[in-house]
């Protein structure tokens, strides 16, 4: 009771400065709507053969993927921040949930990235994106996106702990970020890689969740109800593994 009461008020809290700092949702946007720009118009003949609009639709799903691992990675740099602020200590001195100050973190981070990814799937529709599965499986799709997002804010979470500084988490995020983001179906199908990075690319989380999220909204997808489960598995696992994790290490560390 008492845990949730303050996982809730860490969770305000870390909301209220989100939305305090305008300039950080501003820039958390502009970036994966370059992304989503430049590969759509760019890429999008040569990928898709047909023009730029179909591609919008293969594309998107991705994009919505990347940008949630991408906001994935400022849980880290938040928690090593507050480290570095002395935050951590001055929560130390309240009585309260150990556990509270990371479980808070990670959901303001969702909250965020729901806001990111509301306006990505609103521009991305504004490009020619349909989703052709009714409202409600793209709600479920937008829902999956959000939780594969929020079981890697765990991941971030113990990079922050172990390395205690802000720059250093947020270059040290984008090593483990990049290979799953461009090793992925994200931008190409997966058949279009050499075969030995295929095996790597079909059965890595990414290329779960983003298949998953084009079954909900455009079908075609061989399989396409698999990845829905899969992305389940993945994200439930890995929270299961880097949660007790990250609350033994911010007990260990402050």
């Amino acid at each position: 009771m008492y845990g949730a009461s303050d996982t809730f008020q860490i969770m305000k809290r870390n909301v209220k400065r989100n939305f305090r700092i305008p300039q950080l949702l501003v820039f958390s946007s502009i970036q994966p709507i370059i992304f989503l720009l430049l590969f759509n118009f760019v890429f999008g003949g040569a990928v898709q053969g047909t023009g730029a609009t179909k591609y919008i639709n293969f594309l998107l799903p991705g994009i919505l993927a990347q940008t949630s691992l991408f906001g994935a990675i400022q849980t880290g740099v938040g928690l090593a921040e507050d480290l570095g602020k002395g935050v951590i200590d001055r929560f130390r001195s309240l009585p309260m949930s150990r556990y509270a100050v990371l479980a808070g973190r990670t959901l303001a981070d969702a909250v965020r990235n729901l806001f990111v990814i509301t306006l990505m799937s609103f521009v991305g529709m504004l490009l020619g994106f349909r989703y052709q599965h009714g409202l409600g499986n793209f709600v479920f799709a937008i829902g999956l996106v959000l939780l594969f997002a929020y079981s890697m804010s765990w991941v971030s979470a113990n990079l922050g702990l172990l390395l205690k500084d802000s720059e250093t988490v947020q270059v040290a995020g984008f090593l483990w970020v990049f290979p799953l983001v461009f090793a992925s179906s994200v931008f190409v199908p997966v058949q279009t890689m050499p075969s030995w990075l295929q095996v790597f690319a079909r059965n890595q989380p990414v290329t779960q969740v983003v298949n998953a999220v084009r079954h909900l909204t455009q079908g075609g997808v061989v399989n396409g109800g698999s990845y829905v489960w899969h992305t389940i598995v993945w994200a439930l696992g890995i929270i299961l593994v880097f949660a007790p994790l990250a609350v033994w290490k911010y007990k260990r560390t402050v």
